[in-house]
C-alpha cells in the first residue's frame, strides 16, 4: 500500500507541475501578445534616446492589433483591430516594410498626408521647420576614447521633444527631396540623423504601412554596455547602465 500511495503522489506532483508550467506559458503567451514585448537594441541608429544593449518594453495595445501582434505573424485577418493613431514623436517599433520578418524602430515625423524634407539638417513637415535648438554635446566614452557629436532639441508641433545627432555637416539626408506620406501610412526617422536607414531611403525602408506597426516603445528596463552580453552577470556591477533602469522612452 505505501509503495503504491508514494507513486501516486509522484504522479500527481508531476502532473501538478506541468500545469503549472503551462499555465505560465500561456499567460506569458497573452502578456505578449497583447501587452507589452520586450525588445532589445543592436544599433545606434536612435543614439541618443536608444543606446546599443537597451532592453525595453514595445506596448501592444497602443495602437490596437495586427497579425504582426501575434507569435510568428499568421496571416489570419487583415487591417488593424481596435486601432488608434500613432502621433509625431511617438517611438515605435514596425516591421520593415520591404522584409516583413525584421522588426525596426524609428520615431515617427510624418503623419498620413504629411509633406517630409530635410533642408540643411533641419527637419521641415508640410513647409514649416520643426524647431531645432543647439544644445550640448553628446559626449561617448569608448574605453577611454572620449567622442563628442553635435547635439540638437527638436520640439514637434504638438509638444514633444527629443534629441537629436550631427555626426556630419551636410551629411547625405541633410537635404532631400519632399516625401509626401501616402493614406495609412507613416515617415519614421532615427534620432542619429546621418547613422540611420529610415523612411528617407526609400529603396530600403520608405513609407511604413499602418498595419506594419507593432506597438510603441515605453520603458527601458535594463541597459547593459556595448559589447557585453546579458548574460555576463558578472560584469554588471560595472558594465549595467544603472542609471538607464526603468527610464521612460520619449
Amino acid at each position: 500500500m505505501s509503495v503504491q500511495t508514494g507513486s501516486k503522489k509522484k504522479e500527481g506532483g508531476f502532473a501538478e507541475t506541468i500545469r503549472v508550467v503551462f499555465h505560465a506559458l500561456i499567460i506569458a503567451l497573452v502578456i505578449r501578445t497583447f501587452l507589452f514585448q520586450p525588445f532589445n537594441i543592436p544599433s545606434g541608429s536612435m543614439i541618443p534616446t536608444l543606446l546599443v544593449g537597451d532592453y525595453l518594453f514595445v506596448s501592444k495595445y497602443s495602437y490596437g492589433y495586427t497579425h504582426y501582434s501575434f507569435p510568428f505573424s499568421p496571416p489570419i485577418f487583415s487591417g488593424r483591430i481596435l486601432g488608434s493613431d500613432l502621433k509625431r514623436g511617438d517611438v515605435v517599433v514596425f516591421r520593415l516594410p520591404k522584409d516583413d520578418s525584421i522588426d525596426y524602430i524609428k520615431r515617427v515625423v510624418g503623419l498620413p498626408g504629411d509633406r517630409i524634407q530635410m533642408i540643411d539638417g533641419v527637419l521641415n513637415i508640410n513647409g514649416e521647420p520643426v524647431k531645432h535648438e543647439r544644445i550640448g554635446d553628446f559626449v561617448t566614452d569608448d574605453e577611454g576614447v572620449v567622442q563628442r557629436v553635435k547635439q540638437y532639441r527638436e520640439t514637434m508641433s504638438n509638444g514633444v521633444s527629443y534629441n537629436t545627432l550631427d555626426l556630419t555637416d551636410n551629411g547625405f539626408y541633410d537635404n532631400t527631396p519632399v516625401y509626401t506620406v501616402p493614406p495609412d501610412h507613416y515617415f519614421m526617422m532615427g534620432d542619429n540623423r546621418d547613422n540611420s536607414t529610415d523612411s528617407r531611403v526609400l529603396s530600403q525602408v520608405g513609407y511604413v504601412p499602418y498595419e506594419n506597426i507593432i506597438g510603441k516603445a515605453q520603458i527601458i528596463f535594463f541597459s547593459i554596455r556595448d559589447g557585453t552580453h546579458a548574460w555576463e552577470v558578472w560584469r554588471w556591477p560595472w558594465d549595467v547602465r544603472w542609471g538607464r533602469l526603468f527610464t521612460l522612452v520619449r
